[in-house]
């Protein structure tokens, strides 16, 4: 069983990676795109109705900012690049990624109506202007941000890899090993005698708090623009009540999307480590990802940050 999930995460690899060269997700980032402006049209059309008194309209627009949340998810996106990640680089359990996304996904949201009604209310700036600070700014300080998360990925794959080396050398065959826990050492081999580097939880607990909240922060530096257009619109028609239940209904649209990559790229590494469980090269196999994880984080949010500046 454990070979049959190896093999189907491999083939599932391999499968994004012909999609990705056959130009499949510059398609779909297309229509991504003509869904996200059919959405817009349509709220657009609903917010007229809300303040109109139209109490189809108010469900009818939440409809579409969800909806919209779901589309602009499903195009190419800093926050899935990250959650995917980290999700594909690290043992993090998927309900604390799948908080992680969601958090992530509502912390745009406060983000962005933090963002539309200090601009209005205290510096009187208009739509174009907030857009701009949201491209011109804090687009690329996110990019940046999840730039360095990709390379802290890096850096912690590469600090264990010795140590992995040095385990798997140590013994010289790649059978079952039993270790048990040290109070304080991480874990002890019983045939050799030595740690060979902390314990799961040792390691979780060191890194998940400080890993979620700069994942969190990371994402939800940058508002989405279709948030910031209904915020505004909703403030200048006296509806901005509607505009922020609109706002968070896009944020979970987004999150439902984000959370299903995370999920998705932890079974993916689940699998690819399943065959190997219990062996010694499971700490090298693990330091290995974790740093291609990083790289490919680094890559695509590294670009996305150059096309910005």
């Amino acid at each position: 069983m454990r070979r049959v999930l190896t093999i189907a995460a491999i083939g599932t690899l391999l499968t994004l990676a012909a999609i990705w060269f056959t130009g499949g997700f510059d398609q779909l980032a297309f229509w991504a795109a003509q869904m996200q402006r059919s959405f817009q049209n349509t709220i657009a059309g609903a917010l007229r109705g809300a303040r109109a008194g139209d109490d189809g309209a108010v469900l009818a627009l939440l409809g579409a900012c969800f909806a919209y949340g779901l589309a602009h998810a499903a195009g190419p996106g800093h926050g899935k690049v990250l959650i995917g990640g980290y999700g594909m680089g690290s043992d993090v359990p998927v309900l604390r990624l799948s908080i992680i996304a969601l958090l992530s996904s509502l912390g745009q949201a406060v983000t962005a109506i933090a963002l539309v009604y200090a601009g209005v209310l205290l510096l009187d700036l208009g739509r174009e202007t907030l857009v701009g600070v949201t491209e011109d700014i804090m687009a690329p300080a996110s990019y940046a941000a999840i730039t360095a998360i990709g390379l802290w990925l890096v850096w912690r794959g590469g600090r264990k890899l010795p140590t992995a080396l040095q385990a798997s050398e140590g013994h010289g065959h790649d059978h079952d090993h039993r270790h048990h826990p040290h109070a304080e050492g991480g874990e002890i081999c019983k045939e050799c005698g030595h740690a060979h580097g902390p314990t799961l939880d040792q390691v979780r607990q060191a890194h998940s708090l400080r890993a979620a909240l700069g994942l969190i922060a990371g994402i939800a530096i940058r508002p989405c623009t279709g948030a910031l257009f209904v915020l505004v619109i909703t403030w200048q028609m006296g509806i901005g009540g509607l505009g922020i239940g609109g706002t968070f209904a896009m944020a979970l649209g987004t999150a439902i999307v984000t959370v299903g990559v995370g999920m998705a790229a932890g079974g993916l590494r689940g699998g690819l480590l399943a065959g190997i469980t219990g062996s010694t090269r499971l700490a090298r196999v693990s330091a290995l990802l974790e740093v291609l994880a990083g790289t490919i984080v680094v890559f695509l949010a590294g670009g996305l940050l150059l096309r910005a500046l």
